[in-house]
């Protein structure tokens, strides 16, 4: 009798170690999936996308583009209905999260055109195939399809204003994917599928920039092989290296650790007058300081008087930040702010920036709100000819740029290659220097 039983719980242990290698299988081959359709989206034409997609998830048939990236040929690892949905939505929104970034509403309603047209007239032989094609079926059919309709549907007033709409701002689709990742008023599929596009686009960017340095100042290095991923040309190797010249001189992150222990027990009162000085360096404009100074004293004095005299904590820092933001950025999500204008029509683009940067390396948590922002200012200037934008076209330029040498996991350093043989102390000659990448150490918390 305990033989038995012993044989049944080993049969039963095998049962159970059979199942999660079924699941961990899935969970592979799924995300296999999502991989190839997150690079096709971002590199194919859109009928292409659609002609792969119609291929895998309505003909049921195999693709041998899958098949040469994944190693897998169709969908028929999904064995059960529930996977089968899960799966067509998530690549759903993979697909439709990439075109409305990149304002690409037509395509959309060709996507759901695909499924309003299906229509299931041959009757196959593979039995795994008509399971499959029964559970398409269902799902066109699904109160989850018609809530894809919905989220869909508000991209068809887009279409007509398509041709107004200006390419350049696509070049900055990875902001547009932070703003889907924090509308609550999205399903929260839709949101996660964001966040990972998202950040994968801001890994490539840092990816391509540090590989486009090395290239850039490497005499034997092919000279196509990395593209230099901003818009500003060979410049861009100049602006690195003042950015990280001022890194060296001024060091922002100690700056702002040093500010994070000098306000511990203030009042809220007292935080908002250490933040501006905090702010603000001495090698900034007189003028300028003085203005913005003045507007933004006055705001930040009235916001939440009534906490005042309370002693602050990392929860109103981060209230208080993402309004600080809103400020220098565009207030109510929808026109830029007086302060925004201010100091890039004043300025150097680069001022604003490291105003942002010092308020992300006291708060980063405020970094999702701000590229929020960022966001909402590309939506109002995408209607504007490129040549009309210059300005804030410049001003995204510095601030990827920036945010890659300072809030990433990657380091740069300016190393002195030879003389600098300059007249005069202050100047500096960047020839004679060169930057260098590497990913940063793990530093304890």
């Amino acid at each position: 009798m305990a033989i038995h039983k012993l044989k049944s719980g080993q049969k039963h242990q095998e049962s159970e170690k059979g199942n999660i290698t079924k699941d961990i299988t899935l969970q592979i081959a799924q995300e296999r999936l999502y991989s190839f359709l997150i690079e096709i989206v971002q590199q194919w034409s859109p009928e292409d996308v659609l002609l792969e997609f119609k291929l895998l998830f309505l003909d049921l048939t195999d693709s041998e583009n899958l098949g040469k990236n994944t190693g897998i040929y169709n969908i028929s690892f999904l064995k059960k209905e529930q996977d089968f949905l899960q799966t067509v939505k998530r690549c759903f929104y993979i697909i439709v999260n990439n075109w409305e970034a990149q304002r690409k509403y037509q395509d959309i309603q060709k996507l759901i055109n695909l499924f309003d047209n299906y229509k299931n007239l041959t009757k196959l032989i593979n039995s795994n195939i008509s399971i499959q094609q029964n559970w398409l079926k269902n799902f066109v059919c699904s109160e989850t399809y018609q809530g894809l309709k919905s989220v869909a549907s508000k991209y068809q007033h887009q279409v007509q204003k398509q041709a107004a709409q200006k390419d350049w701002a696509n070049r900055y689709t990875s902001y547009s994917l932070v703003a889907q990742a924090f509308d609550v008023n999205r399903p929260k599929e839709q949101q996660e599928v964001a966040r990972k596009l998202s950040k994968q686009m801001k890994d490539k960017f840092k990816f391509e920039l540090a590989m486009y340095i090395a290239r850039s100042q490497s005499a034997t290095s092919s000279s196509t092989r990395y593209k230099n991923p901003s818009v500003l040309g060979d410049n861009v190797i100049n602006l690195i290296k003042l950015i990280v010249v001022k890194k060296g001189t001024f060091n922002y992150e100690n700056i702002a650790n040093i500010f994070i222990k000098q306000i511990e027990n203030q009042t809220l009162r007292d935080f908002k007058v250490s933040i501006q000085k905090y702010l603000f360096s001495a090698g900034d404009s007189k003028n300028l300081v003085s203005i913005v100074k003045q507007q933004l004293a006055d705001k930040l004095s009235t916001w939440k008087e009534e906490y005042d005299e309370e002693i602050i904590n990392k929860n109103l820092i981060l209230r208080f930040c993402n309004y600080l933001i809103d400020c220098l950025t565009i207030e109510h999500g929808k026109e830029p702010s007086q302060l925004f204008i201010v100091l890039l029509s004043h300025g150097n683009p680069l001022t604003l920036v490291i105003i942002l940067l010092k308020i992300i390396l006291i708060c980063r948590n405020a970094r999702s709100h701000l590229e929020v922002r960022i966001a909402h200012l590309i939506s109002f200037y995408e209607n504007y000819p490129e040549n009309e934008c210059k300005w804030f076209i410049n001003f995204l330029e510095f601030f990827n740029i920036t945010f890659a040498i300072y809030a990433e996991n990657v380091e740069y350093n300016l190393i002195k290659m030879q003389e600098d043989n300059s007249m005069y102390q202050s100047e500096l000659n960047l020839d004679a220097y060169r930057v260098f990448s590497q990913l940063k150490k793990d530093t304890p918390k």
